[in-house]
């Protein structure tokens, strides 16, 4: 069973930057696409980007431009940074395999304020 800590998350205004990391806990995963995903208050579980192990990206329209994946093999961790961050990016942050995900970790909270 693979483990997936995201971390990260805060509190930022609008307009502000965060970077979010997702740690596995498995040297496997490195084989998989990574996909990040979020959860506004009420709203279901969104894909928002995704990465493939040869480093092609791809995004959700609502961060494009705004949002970038990455991954670091050797670390076996996954990153997002998000810029221009919009009060409509606030909510839950989950990292997991793309595009059929696995057990979901526990998640890093993204709460933009106006």
């Amino acid at each position: 069973q693979v483990q997936l800590v995201e971390s990260g998350g805060g509190l930022v205004q609008a307009g502000g930057s965060l970077r979010l990391s997702c740690a596995a806990s498995r040297t496997s995963n490195s084989i998989y696409v990574m996909g990040w995903y979020r959860q506004a208050p009420g709203k279901q579980r969104e894909w928002v980007a995704s990465i493939t192990t040869g480093g092609i990206t791809a995004y959700v329209d609502s961060v494009k431009g705004r949002f970038t994946i990455s991954r670091d093999s050797a670390k076996n961790t996954v990153y997002l940074q998000m810029n221009s961050l919009k009060p409509e990016d606030t909510a839950v942050y989950y990292c997991n395999k793309f595009p059929v995900p696995g057990s979901w970790g526990q998640g890093t909270q993204v709460t933009v304020s106006s």
